[in-house]
């Protein structure tokens, strides 16, 4: 199915000036979202819990006039990933046995959005217990790719990408420990930011075994936005950090940049490669100076090999593993001292580049599959390997704790194909404008 491109469809930032000149009232913007989702969810099963009548409620009484200077979404309708808590709303986490969970307040992303003027309409699709590259649960069954419903359009945050690259509503959060924002924007051509690990409060997105709790942020883990282009990311990202940001300001020409097209851990797919080997080309042809080596970068195939255990343990919050064995607080800690050597040689390599090129994934979106794509394999230029060596380009932002930002580059035959930007670890904002940089750079 074909549907307008990025360019065609008014982002956040657009649709609240709209709202604010009085072209459209918020009304009139929250019905024609739910207009939107009403004829187009029908095949993608994106937002699969609604929240229309409060939303119109909510929307039938703000006064533009009344909007404040602390409110630069006045009006503006939103989605949110499932998992992330909304008052009055079920957080199931894709279980059935949660299907009855309704929260009693609002995640901490929730209020800070709702506190800017964001109306919200829904909630968006997971796979269960936000572990999967698809997003398909027996809660709210599968999420299709806008550009091939045959195709997932990612997880954990597939049905958040889906909303927006669909044009449904203008921009999405979602949270990412293994890919699950950058890879549903890689995979369904749209912008996405894993923040650095810390920056934005994680509080109200809990699995409903631990709903109430109040816990900690989970080691890895975060919460970031996706949208339609770099301004409302940046605001996204502002509207919701827990610690004040700043940006260097150094212009794109000026700074050092290390490209990565290969991981020992996994291929590349050439249908991955060559969009972003074209941007590659492009950057260097506007005077970019981009280096393809680097004695700097630490062990990859060790790093992917120690994100891999740390992540399955986050993940099972110290449950035994497959094969009985359980972590113990010492292999805990023996992995946070791993982490933060890898964090440390990592930041000795930003001290002489500015940023990290790379694939967010090492294929584009993958087609519908029973199972886990993780528990299974994946096809890479027609040889088969393992699904779970894919996270091998999550795992190089996520193990040292670093922002990333995706930007759509390109497509192979239809298919969307992003590009991660890496940076140190609080310069988030930086790999946005670099983002942004490159996209003017490669669309104009």
């Amino acid at each position: 199915m074909a549907y307008p491109t990025l360019t065609q469809k008014p982002g956040a930032i657009e649709t609240a000036a709209a709202i604010r000149r009085g072209e459209m009232s918020p009304y009139e913007a929250v019905e024609g979202a739910i207009a939107r989702i009403e004829k187009d969810d029908a095949h993608i099963n994106a937002v699969v819990v609604t929240d229309f009548d409060r939303a119109l409620d909510q929307a039938r009484t703000m006064d533009v006039a009344k909007a404040g200077a602390d409110q630069p979404l006045f009006g503006v309708p939103m989605t949110i990933k499932e998992s992330f808590d909304i008052a009055g709303l079920p957080s199931t986490w894709g279980h059935e046995e949660y299907a009855e969970n309704i929260a009693i307040r609002d995640a901490h992303v929730v209020d800070r959005l709702k506190r800017a003027g964001v109306v919200f309409v829904g909630k968006t699709n997971v796979p269960p217990d936000l572990a999967d590259w698809q997003s398909n649960n027996p809660v709210y069954g599968r999420t299709n790719n806008p550009h091939d419903h045959a195709r997932s359009p990612g997880g954990s945050s597939g049905g958040s990408a889906a909303a927006v690259a669909s044009g449904m509503v203008p921009c999405e959060f979602g949270s990412d420990i293994g890919g699950s924002v950058r890879v549903p924007a890689h995979f369904c051509g749209i912008w996405g930011h894993k923040g650095s690990w810390g920056l934005i409060s994680k509080h109200g997105h809990d699995h409903p075994a631990m709903a109430g709790s109040d816990g900690h942020d989970g080691a890895l883990s975060i919460a970031g936005p996706l949208a339609r282009n770099a301004a409302d990311l940046r605001l996204l990202l502002e509207l919701t950090a827990s610690l004040p940001l700043t940006a260097r300001g150094k212009l794109l020409g000026e700074c050092r940049i290390l490209a990565l097209l290969d991981h020992p851990s996994c291929p590349t797919d050439d249908a991955v490669r060559r969009p972003i080997e074209a941007a590659l080309t492009a950057l260097t042809d506007a005077g970019m100076s981009i280096e393809r080596s680097s004695d700097l970068l630490p062990d990859l195939e060790r790093q992917q090999s120690d994100y891999m255990r740390m992540l399955n343990v986050a993940m099972a919050r110290g449950a035994p593993a497959p094969d009985g064995k359980r972590a113990s607080a010492a292999d805990w800690f023996d992995m946070l001292d791993l982490q933060a050597r890898n964090e440390n040689a990592w930041a000795a390599l930003f001290d002489t580049y500015d940023f990290v090129l790379g694939p967010p994934a090492p294929v584009l979106a993958v087609p519908h599959r029973e199972g886990r794509v993780f528990d299974g394999t994946i096809a890479i230029d027609g040889a088969e390997v393992p699904g779970g060596s894919a996270l091998c380009w999550a795992g190089l932002a996520t193990y040292p704790n670093l922002p990333s930002t995706v930007l759509p580059v390109g497509d192979t035959d239809g298919l969307p194909c992003g590009m991660q930007v890496i940076s140190r670890r609080w310069a988030d904002l930086d790999c946005i404008a670099a983002a942004e940089a490159i996209g003017r750079i490669l669309h104009g």
